[in-house]
């Protein structure tokens, strides 16, 4: 879709920002759940490529907090980049760069109510929705371990929390309840399944903040959303280069971060498929994501960070799901739908993915203790 009578608002919104040149196309991009996203082009040579994005105040109700802690963030990452990473050698690996306004000279632009902001977008890659094979899921899970390593000394406080009680699985329990105590009557085979679902798996919801609240775990900056079309992989070589959708980045544990990456990599079928029957944790693709993982990101990681990552697999998946599943309750507030029920079906997805997680504990966990020997062995 090349710029025209109504495209004239955005391209006016992104002209603010300090673009290297004229606007030659501006077009939707991406399929995100929360954010509305476009790709700018301007002219040059070669020609250049931006992301153009309107925050959703309705999920971020203070948007200059994130984009202070995407310059932070953005500042130490280049800065560590720039010192040399071991780790990569001659990999690509790119940060996303925030554009400052031409006028205010801020990270973003606010027009009519809308808060906007550009990025730089991430040349010659791509993303997938669904890990395709090993070797992809491993460089997803290298990606993850790349980025966590190269923010593992940015110290937390100088990042704010962005969105309080996100990934703070107690924190969802407790407002499902008050939205189921104000729903409508819930009726369905589909729904009475979650309801009892979720009434099985209450004590599950705070074990990674009972471990943060005894010392066990710490702090660190994450993430905040590493599913798998979140990592970037370079065209040529289909190495991770880059992560991306940094909205979420905060303080908390990277076990959420962990459980979220192998929960998006390890469903073959992905989180909208319809097939419940089919839903399956594949172990050797988590396998290679961890693999890939531990490859970047060993070097900091504890004995209660191992001892706790297979809960943090269960759990994240759980979360996501009493999240959908909430959503359903309460309207459709939150997530994106485009037919009724859609986050109910996304909530048994996730549901049926947890059972999946369960089924196979044992082969996890002996999944787990095998890497961290073979971590052991090889240092």
């Amino acid at each position: 879709m090349t710029l025209g009578d109504t495209n004239g608002e955005l391209a006016a919104i992104a002209a603010a920002f300090e673009l290297p040149g004229p606007i030659l196309a501006l077009e939707p991009l991406g399929n995100g759940n929360v954010n509305d996203s476009y790709l700018v082009v301007c002219d040059g040579a070669p020609l250049q490529r931006f992301v153009l994005q309107r925050l959703n105040r309705a999920v971020f109700a203070q948007p200059e907090l994130v984009m202070a802690n995407m310059m932070a963030v953005a500042e130490h990452v280049e800065a560590r980049l720039t010192q040399g990473c071991d780790l990569l050698g001659e990999r690509r690996w790119e940060h996303p760069r925030v554009l400052l306004s031409g006028a205010e000279r801020r990270p973003w632009v606010e027009r009519d109510g809308g808060f906007w902001r550009l990025i730089s977008f991430i040349e010659s890659s791509r993303s997938f929705d669904v890990v395709a094979s090993a070797e992809q899921a491993r460089e997803v899970g290298f990606g993850l371990g790349v980025f966590h390593h190269l923010i593992s000394d940015l110290p937390t406080a100088g990042l704010a929390d962005t969105l309080e009680g996100f990934h703070v699985t107690p924190r969802y329990l407790q407002h499902y309840d008050a939205v189921l105590a104000r729903a409508p009557s819930v009726v369905g085979h589909g729904v009475l399944h979650c309801l009892a679902f979720v009434e099985e798996r209450r004590d599950v919801a705070s074990v990674l903040e009972t471990a943060r609240a005894s010392g066990q775990l710490r702090l660190r900056p994450i993430h905040g959303d590493p599913k798998v079309n979140n990592v970037m992989m370079e065209v040529c070589s289909g190495r991770a280069c880059a992560l991306v959708d940094l909205d979420t980045v905060k303080p908390g544990l990277i076990h959420y971060d962990i459980g979220d990456c192998l929960r998006s990599c390890c469903n073959p079928l992905g989180e909208e498929t319809a097939e419940l029957e089919a839903v399956v944790f594949d172990v050797n693709l988590c396998r290679e994501v961890l693999s890939g993982y531990l490859a970047a990101a060993s070097g900091f990681l504890t004995t209660a960070d191992y001892d706790h990552l297979y809960v943090a697999m269960r759990l994240i998946s759980f979360e996501l799901g009493l999240r959908f599943f909430t959503d359903h309750l309460a309207g459709n507030v939150y997530f994106r739908t485009d037919r009724p029920g859609h986050n109910l079906q996304r909530a048994l997805v996730q549901f049926r993915l947890t059972e999946s997680i369960e089924a196979q504990e044992t082969q996890i966990r002996d999944l787990i203790a095998e890497l961290r020997a073979d971590l052991a062995g090889a240092s």
